[in-house]
């Protein structure tokens, strides 16, 4: 019996269609990045992968990149130099027409803090004495984790807006991976780190305004994860450059008693890229966590 022409819209392939799309996403050797970039690339997207590491990159291709319907190419830029950044456009530009999607991943976090005190003298002396918490911390925690975000941006406004042309009208997209970090009411431990994440998820918003406002065709969004695996919560990743988190060691943390899991962020990375009506949005991907921990304003 043949599908009824009626619903045809409706399935999968049709609503979450990334196939033939061309992406870069930077921080890709591992961790949310490298989530991102098996969602798109295994479901038919040409994927460049970016990150400081070529053996990283490489490697994601080596383990990854095989019987896949799309494609991983890797480049080796530091993404927190704008000399770099406009050697990626010029990269970008000389092999394709268009850039259809930009997940800006790449950021640290650099200190912790104990923030827990007795007295308003315990306080300063865990906050303000602590020799590791300097303006320089803050200042490169800060550097990695928002300028690029605007850099990358607005160097690639071109060939993002000329993926309305080149794809039937889907509009480029711009997907910025903040955290929840940047909007509970707690600092978890490193301000800085917390900060930076506030300021990424808002100037998220700025671009997604002004980009409107000039009437161009490109959709910028944010996606704010909970505690996902990667290098930086789990501190390392294995030959498959994956990391792993104990299931149990954020039962009593988070309602959905576990950590985020790759099929997870893949569903919000799909849905980010393929949704023509979502713009300006800061999809929270936290398993409860917000509900729990509560917001900032």
């Amino acid at each position: 019996m043949s599908a009824n022409p009626q619903n045809q819209s409706f399935t999968l392939d049709k609503l979450f269609d990334v196939s033939g799309k061309v992406a870069l996403i930077t921080g890709a050797g591992s961790g949310i990045g490298l989530m991102a970039t098996q969602a798109l690339a295994t479901n038919g997207a040409k994927v460049y992968i970016c990150g400081r590491t070529e053996e990283k990159l490489e490697r994601v291709v080596e383990v990854y990149g095989k019987g896949i319907r799309g494609s991983i190419i890797p480049i080796t830029a530091d993404v927190s130099k704008k000399e770099e950044i406009k050697k990626l456009v010029n990269h970008i530009s000389e092999r394709e027409k268009c850039l259809c999607i930009l997940i800006n991943n790449a950021g640290i976090e650099l200190h912790t803090q104990q923030v827990e005190a007795k007295s308003a003298e315990e306080m300063s002396k865990n906050l303000f004495d602590d020799p590791n918490e300097t303006f320089e911390m803050w200042t490169d925690t800060y550097r990695t984790n928002v300028p690029q975000l605007f850099f990358m941006t607005t160097a690639f406004l071109p060939l993002l807006q000329a993926a309305h042309k080149h794809n039937d009208n889907f509009s480029g997209t711009v997907i910025n991976i903040s955290s929840i970090s940047g909007i509970v009411k707690t600092s978890q431990h490193h301000f800085a780190y917390n900060a930076s994440k506030a300021a990424a998820i808002h100037l998220t918003t700025m671009l997604a305004n002004e980009v409107a406002q000039n009437g161009l065709k490109i959709r910028i969004n944010s996606i704010a994860p909970g505690v996902f695996p990667s290098e930086m919560t789990a501190s390392e990743s294995d030959d498959q450059q994956k990391s792993q988190i104990p299931r149990e060691k954020y039962e009593e943390k988070v309602p959905a008693r576990r950590p985020g899991e790759d099929r997870d962020m893949a569903n919000a990375v799909l849905f980010a890229c393929s949704n023509q009506y979502l713009s300006g949005a800061t999809i929270v991907l936290d398993g409860g966590y917000v509900l729990s921990a509560g917001s900032g304003p």
